[in-house]
Order: structure tokens, then sequence, then C-alpha cells
């Protein structure tokens, strides 16, 4: 069995994995990193069929690519082919409005939508020598695992969380003979998930009570949801705004892929959702409480929320996502500066954040023991670790443990 990745072996995004094994090719993940520029994984071969662990941009993003120029039949489930069809139409409008060549066109989408097969958890498929069988990873609605039963038993995980959050429960181990792992957070462990929670819920009872607008920047595809449900017993004047608001709904199109339908539908009753000018322009005035895409704050509704906040010491902006370096919201972090741009013929410009500005840690990403405890249950004899920017303290960790290590980087072929 021979492996080489085209993207996200020793960096977090733009993933791709070619595995072949007895003259079958098949593809895992086909993803982009949507920095400025977009960063893309190599160009993929020809692959007798592609499979799909979750829709997240940084692992489906270049599907309509491979889609429209192989006709490649791609395996996921059907929540994750919902929200993907949402995701590379807006990824591709994305492209257009900053400028960026765009590696697709809607053909190429439409290409995509008609060659999803769609499994769910516990069917099987047989090809290219193995009996492929699906697990919940957790992560996210609809995120898969995929176990590759052959001569040897494979685990790729895509990305993975095993405790239990508000929208999804947490992946449980499959034994395996190799497991591909991602390992975001190697070296890093989260604080206690139940008393971050309660913080994010404090912090956002003292802005409101103290006259204050919190608002919550969050990616549309799982953290939305996530903090909705996290915020929905507060009784204050709350708004969803963005693309979050679509793909709750289709998470409750297919409730068999959350955790709790009956939260999830409380949670969406308790947020007025801006669905036109003037409901936002009702929420600028009247909302104490503001969940809002874009999460790393380059675009999006949030930009024109924290525009009338950012004077106000009173009012918060609560991060709980990933910031990328370059993102506005790792600027905030870092600088206490955005760059805005008001008209289309202005060039971008830094502006100082006045209100407070607070990170929580909600990751959907299994930390270091969580992924220890991931590997030691699944009792592999080979691990090899994907999906991260250091994975070397992991590394050391498993190897401690009697286990073979690989450590992958793009481009390089290897045996398993």
């Amino acid at each position: 069995m021979k492996i080489k990745f085209l993207g996200g072996a020793e960096v977090v995004g733009k993933m791709g994995m070619v595995l072949q094994n007895k003259g079958a090719s098949l593809l895992f993940e086909y993803g982009m990193t949507a920095s400025k520029p977009p960063q893309y994984p190599l160009a993929a071969p020809p692959v007798d069929m592609a499979f799909l662990t979750h829709s997240h941009l940084d692992h489906c993003g270049m599907l309509p690519w491979l889609c429209g120029k192989y006709d490649t039949e791609v395996v996921t489930t059907p929540i994750s082919a919902d929200v993907v069809e949402l995701l590379v139409r807006d990824s591709l409008k994305i492209a257009g409005l900053e400028g960026y060549p765009k590696p697709y066109d809607e053909e190429d989408i439409q290409t995509l939508m008609r060659n999803f097969t769609t499994m769910t958890y516990g069917e099987i498929m047989d090809v290219g020598g193995f009996e492929v069988e699906l697990h919940p990873a957790g992560h996210l609605p609809g995120a898969a695992m995929f176990e590759l039963r052959g001569d040897q038993t494979t685990v790729f995980t895509g990305d993975l969380h095993t405790t239990n959050m508000r929208l999804v429960w947490g992946a449980h181990p499959v034994k395996c003979d190799n497991l591909i792992l991602e390992a975001t957070y190697a070296g890093r462990n989260h604080t206690d998930r139940t008393k971050t929670e309660h913080e994010l819920v404090e912090k956002v009872k003292e802005v409101v009570e103290r006259g204050g607008r919190a608002i919550l920047p969050c990616f549309a595809v799982g953290r939305t949801q996530e903090i909705m449900l996290i915020l929905k017993d507060l009784k204050y004047n709350m708004w969803v705004d963005g693309m979050g608001k679509t793909i709750s709904r289709y998470y409750l199109d297919r409730p068999e892929f959350v955790r709790n339908e009956k939260a999830l539908k409380a949670a969406k009753r308790k947020f007025h959702e801006v669905r036109t000018p003037a409901d936002r322009h009702r929420a600028r005035r009247e909302a104490q409480v503001i969940v809002t895409t874009g999460g790393m704050l380059d675009g999006g509704p949030v930009l024109t929320y924290i525009d009338d906040v950012k004077d106000d010491p009173k009012s918060a902006i609560l991060l709980s996502g990933f910031q990328v370096e370059g993102s506005n919201g790792h600027m905030l972090m870092n600088e206490g500066i955005i760059n805005v741009q008001a008209t289309k013929e202005e060039l971008p410009h830094p502006v100082k954040i006045k209100c407070e500005v607070r990170k929580f840690d909600l990751s959907a990403h299994a930390d270091h023991n969580d992924l220890l405890a991931f590997v030691e249950a699944c009792d592999p004899e080979r691990v090899v670790l994907m999906h991260s920017d250091d994975r070397s303290a992991l590394a050391k960790d498993i190897e401690a443990n009697g286990r073979k290590v690989l450590l992958p980087v793009s481009d390089q072929e290897f045996e398993l």
C-alpha cells in the first residue's frame, strides 16, 4: 500500500492524500486553504474514487476541480454533500470579489454534485481491495472516519474530536493496524470545555449588563450552531447573521447527524435571523448579542457589526475559532487592529479596536491528550500524523508506547 500526500501533511489545511492498493488509486480529501492568496494542494492525478470526511473548505474546496477534470466519484455523508455545495459556491464568489484566479467554475460544481455518492455511519462499500466503512468523527455533523479493511486495517480520521460537544457526539476508537491521524493540536491541550462554556456565558452576561453589545464572530459550519446552543438559554435580544443560519437549517433537515435536534431547534427559535437589509438594520439597532460570520473577521457581516462597536469600551468581540496568521482575527488578537476597506477603490487600512476582545477555546479538534488516548484505544502498529504544523511532541509520546510513527511531507511517497 503506497501513500502520497498532495497537501496537509506538515501543515494545517489544503488536505489531499492519494492511497494506492492492488492497482487501485483512492484520494482522501481535496481541499484548499482560504488564505490571501488561497493555497492549493498539488494537482491530483486521476483516481478511481475520492473520499471526503467532512465539509470544511480545507478538506473539500478543490473537489470541483477534481470532478471537472476527471469526472471522479466522491463518497461522503449526505449532510456533508449538502454543505459542500454551499461552501464551494461561496468560495467561487469570494475569489471573484477578491480578484484571485478561479480554480474551477459553476459547471465543475454541478459535476461534483452529480458525482457524490452518499453513505452514512456503519455502511460499507467494496473498492480498491478494501471493505470501506464509515464511522462518526465528532468535529461537526456528518464528519466521518474511513475504516479500510483489507490485508491490513487502516483508519483515516479526517478532523477528529473525541469529546462530546453540544452539536455532536465525540468519536470512538476503531481497532486498526495503521492509523492515519490528524494532529492539529499536537503538543497542546484545551482548557476544560465545561468551564470555558461557563466563562463565555458569563462574559456575554457581563457585556450586556454593562450596556454593551457582544459580537461573536463564528465559522458558519459547526461553530455558529455550537455557540447558539451554548447561549440559547440567555434572555437577551439575540441575532444570527451570515451563512451559519442556512447551515443550521441544513442540519435540522438531517437531524440524524446532530446530537440533540430538540436543543438545536430551540436555539434556532431563540435567535432572530437576519434575512434582509432591513433585518440587518434592525439587528444593528436592537441586538444585544450577535453571532455572525466570518470567523476570522476577513469578510462577511461581522465587519459591519464591529464597525458599530469598535470605539465602545462597554462592548466586546468574543472570538472562539482558530485565527490563521495574516487574518484580521490574528491581527486583532496580537495588535488590537483590523484592516477595513470602506469602498472598492480604497485600499485596506488599519483601524484600532477599542472595545474588549477575548478568545475562548471551543475547538472542535481533539487535543494532545485526547489524541494520545485515541491512539492507545485504536491500538495500531503504525501511526501516520498529518494536518499539523508541529507533530514532534505527539510523535515522541506515541513512540514512547512502542508504536512506529511516520511524519510524511507533501509530494513524498511512502509505504504502509
